[in-house]
Formats: structure tokens, sequence, C-alpha cells
């Protein structure tokens, strides 16, 4: 199963909304912590070793390419 790059969440501004909501009142620390825990969930429901490197690659080189243009 290739990495699906194309928009497929139903409703994006809910869920962004809710992404949001729930760091709500946390601290920084406290966040990280939930998007790590969150990251490891999803990792585990996509399960697929090739999808999961795939888009460690993918995070990667756009948070390296964002940080090199800012």
């Amino acid at each position: 199963m290739p990495l699906n790059r194309q928009p497929h969440i139903l409703d994006p501004d809910a869920f962004y909304e809710e992404l949001i909501n729930a760091q709500r009142d946390l601290s920084d620390e406290q966040a990280d912590m939930f998007l790590a825990k969150l990251v490891l969930i999803l990792a585990n429901h996509v399960g697929d070793r090739t999808v999961l490197s795939e888009a460690i690659a993918l995070a990667r080189a756009n948070t390296l390419a964002t940080a090199a243009a800012g």
C-alpha cells in the first residue's frame, strides 16, 4: 500500500480544530507528549513499515525544507 498523499480527511477544518482543541490548556511538554502518542497510535493503526518509513522521510524532508526557507 503506497503512502496516500492526496487529501483524504473528511471535513479537514473540523479535524484541525479538534486537534488544536485537544492541546488547549496543555503545557508545551504535554502537547509534545500528546502529539508523540498520537503519532504512535496512528502508526500502529497503519502498521505498514514501508508506508511509515515513507511518511517519516516525507515529514523530515518537509521540515528541513521549511526550516531552510525560513
